[in-house]
């Protein structure tokens, strides 16, 4: 770019996210696995030195959801910035799926129990949604958009006259 602005680096694997990272972090300073795996577990996560510097070399290219915690408690950052693109997209699909159905009126509330700061864990909303699906082709099926029996008066299911 002409205007002196840095492009943004191309930020697809891992270790392209971790080296990115550690340069905007700690500018200038050449972190260790050891100093950054005692970062961590003083910030209250558990990761290895060597573990780490696996990370950095490419090595590990698909940790568990536990490391990529320990990597965003690390760094600062919300631990979902380590995650695939793909997985990424499909949580950001999931929760768009979830307002809109909120929004018309079809999700009027939702309680969690065991919900922790980083929310309702994608693979349990799409289940919700799922279940929405399947109770508004149920719906469909029984003849009404309310969900109602529509059966005419004095028929089985109907309203009385």
């Amino acid at each position: 770019m002409d205007n002196g602005e840095k492009r943004t680096p191309e930020l697809t694997t891992l270790q392209q996210k971790v080296e990115y990272m550690v340069e905007k972090t700690f500018p200038g300073e050449k972190i260790s696995g050891r100093v950054f795996a005692d970062l961590v577990k003083e910030r209250g996560g558990s990761l290895s030195h060597s573990y780490f510097s696996n990370i950095l070399a490419g090595r590990v290219t698909n940790p568990s959801e536990e490391i990529l915690k320990a990597l965003g408690l690390g760094f600062g950052v919300d631990w979902r910035f380590f995650k695939d693109e793909s997985e990424v997209v499909d949580d950001v699909v999931a929760g768009l799926q979830f307002l809109a159905k909120r929004r018309t009126g079809e999700v009027r509330g939702l309680a969690g129990r065991e919900v922790d700061d980083d929310g309702l864990d994608p693979a349990l909303l799409q289940f919700a949604l799922s279940l929405l699906e399947d109770n508004k082709d149920n719906k469909d099926d029984r003849g009404g958009k309310d969900g109602r029996d529509n059966h005419p008066e004095g028929a089985p299911g109907g309203q009385p006259g």
